[in-house]
């Protein structure tokens, strides 16, 4: 149990030395390619595991809400990501990159970050899950409207993509918690390290996947992942405070609107454009898996310490 603790609650460095390591010998995580959405589906399952029902039947109940987070989703990190790399006045394959990353769903991890930073997990799951099923859709648009260029995205084969490794591990999760019984626990205790490991591989599958591109960056687009992550984080918490959400629904909208699945990203670039494009999303993975993660521990913290103080 210590070793799975450990590992979630050491998301942030683990991440890094991750990367680092994938840098410096990419062939150890390039042997994850085959497995690379199964990891996605770890991490669901493992949400599953811990989710609380009472929770998620009580977000259901609020569909706007879910509403406004996706809206929210779709229309500030989209407007975000061009700005920025129109204003920096990017070369058009990295403006590009930037721009898919922008108008991809919210990442899967970000419901893992949510629960170590206790927000409202079913609220993320909600937003994640919502936001990804209309990507099929929204992000071609908003990348052909805001890129100048057409991006496909084969509608049925995306949709079953999902469903294997969003909705069914999450069902599964969720269906074990009554299977198991009193022996939930055990297993609640070894499910967010399990998904932290996932994450761990994920991104530093998609540094190795790249490593011939990372030589090539820039200052500036360095800048510009750590400008639009925290702008996104800053501006989500900024929206769930014009929406009147309450404390922990502000803190999981800030989370999904500045973590963006860069993992989709990267994969749309790789499939549909040059490896160039693909850069920004691969920075952008590992760089707010950092911040997100170093956030949630710093937040654990100060909820513990503060509940220590009270009589």
């Amino acid at each position: 149990m210590f070793v799975f603790r450990w590992i979630a609650n050491g998301l942030a460095p683990l991440t890094l030395l991750g990367a680092i390591a994938a840098y410096l010998y990419p062939p150890a995580f390039l042997i994850f390619k085959d497995v690379f959405l199964w990891l996605f589906a770890a991490t669901m399952f493992a949400l599953g595991v811990v989710l609380d029902t009472g929770e998620l039947r009580d977000t259901l109940k609020h569909p706007g809400r879910v509403g406004l987070g996706v809206l929210t989703q779709f229309t500030v990190m989209p407007t975000l990501a061009f700005a920025a790399a129109w204003a920096a006045g990017l070369p058009p394959e990295l403006a590009l990159g930037f721009i898919i990353v922008g108008c991809a769903p919210g990442a899967m991890a970000s419901n893992v970050i949510v629960y170590l930073a206790g927000g409202a997990v079913a609220f993320s799951v909600a937003l994640t899950t919502v936001a990804t099923v209309l990507s099929p859709v929204l992000t071609p648009s908003l990348v052909e409207w805001l890129g100048g260029v057409f991006l496909p995205i084969p509608f049925w084969p995306m949709m079953l993509t999902i469903l294997k490794t969003v909705l069914a591990p999450l069902l599964i999760g969720i269906g074990l918690q009554r299977v198991l019984g009193k022996r939930i626990e055990s297993a609640k205790a070894v499910a967010p390290g399990i998904a932290a490991l996932a994450i761990v591989i994920i991104c530093s599958y998609a540094v190795a996947s790249n490593h011939q591109h990372l030589s090539e960056v820039g200052p500036v687009v360095i800048a510009l992942v750590v400008l639009i992550n925290l702008a996104g984080y800053a501006l989500g918490w900024g929206a769930a405070s014009l929406f009147g959400f309450d404390r922990s629904h502000t803190l999981t909208l800030s989370i999904e609107i500045g973590m963006q699945n860069a993992g989709l990203g990267v994969a749309l670039a790789l499939a549909h454009f040059t490896p160039l494009v693909a850069l920004p999303g691969v920075l952008f993975a590992v760089w707010c898996i950092l911040t997100a993660a170093g956030a949630s521990a710093w937040l654990r913290r100060a909820e513990s310490q503060a509940v220590q103080v009270l009589p």
